[in-house]
């Protein structure tokens, strides 16, 4: 099988294209991941889709490929993709939160690739100093770096830099969940990929999910301003509110407003409106788990979590 017939499906022109259905999705991020694709074909299909727009057919389609693909030999709780560029975010504070949401006893698995980010707000340079290791099948929680355990999916994420827009793979990489983990979180840049990756995950009967318009794309929440978190509770569709934090802003990419993730962890450095973040983020991926009925509890869970967190001690769900 070649990409060429599902090329001409989504490019005949007006009145005679039309979407792929999940199983040719499915079939076409196959031909793609086993190298059948022509370099030609798979550029025109990538892009085809990226003018058209993503579909959550399509979306669920080539998620199930890349999993029948690249499996994770480990299990987990919590699903935690982080791909974001990086160009408009300061530090990776979301590790931190992920941190206290392993402290809290659920196993977090994070994957993921991070262009364009300056050293100190590098995510993969912050994992070893925060003890977050690669690769792990045994600790509360890891890492898993896509160009290892996806490198035929890497390939095509690292077509961007060819054509310099981002494609469908951006969103399918974040909708990989390579353990099944039971609940995902999701950060996305736009908006409009909430309600989309929901959908995805709906048709592909995940059972919780949270997608938040989230710092530089991450999922990571700014305590200033209320979200709109959208995504699946118990298989049901939700948008639920979650509330400002805090009565100031910040962003917190500005010079002025620059923290160290790893100091903030340590208690070396302290900055309210970062500690806020981590509070926030923690709350709703502990909400996600099912850990508490409202995002509120989850915050206030959180907040235990996050003063205690040089004791160890666990919260119980």
């Amino acid at each position: 099988m070649t990409l060429t017939p599902f090329v001409q499906t989504v490019a005949r022109g007006a009145g005679r294209a039309r979407p792929l259905t999940q199983d040719e999705a499915a079939n076409a991020m196959q031909v793609i991941l086993d190298g059948k694709a022509e370099p030609e074909a798979l550029g025109a299909f990538l892009m085809v889709l990226r003018f058209r727009g993503e579909i959550p057919e399509e979306i669920a389609g080539f998620t199930q490929a890349l999993r029948a693909k690249s499996p994770a030999p480990m299990s987990a709780d919590l699903d935690w993709p982080s791909y974001a560029a990086g160009r408009t975010r300061g530090a990776p504070l979301f590790l931190l939160s992920a941190k206290l949401v392993a402290q809290a006893g659920y196993r977090v698995v994070m994957h993921g690739w991070n262009s364009h980010q300056s050293t100190g707000a590098s995510v993969r340079d912050a994992l070893g100093v925060l003890d977050i290791p690669f690769d792990a099948s045994d600790a509360p929680i890891t890492y898993l770096p896509v160009e290892t355990h996806a490198p035929e999916a890497f390939d095509v994420l690292r077509l961007r830099d060819t054509f310099g827009l981002r494609s469908c793979i951006n969103t399918v990489l974040r909708m990989w969940n390579p353990t099944s983990a039971r609940a995902t979180v999701q950060g996305v840049f736009h908006p409009s990929y909430r309600g989309l990756q929901a959908q995805a995950a709906a048709l592909l009967d995940q059972s919780d999910l949270t997608v938040i318009k989230g710092g530089g794309g991450e999922f990571e929440r700014n305590p200033a301003k209320g979200i709109q978190i959208f995504g699946l509770r118990n298989g049901e569709h939700h948008q639920t509110e979650a509330f400002a934090l805090r009565d100031d802003t910040r962003r917190m990419n500005e010079p002025e407003a620059q923290v160290d993730a790893t100091q903030i962890w340590a208690g070396t450095q302290t900055d309210a409106f970062a500690e806020a973040t981590v509070i926030g983020t923690t709350g709703i991926a502990l909400w996600t788990l099912g850990a508490a009925d409202t995002v509120e509890q989850a915050d206030a869970m959180a907040a235990a979590l996050w003063a205690e967190r040089h004791s160890q001690q666990r919260i119980s769900a």
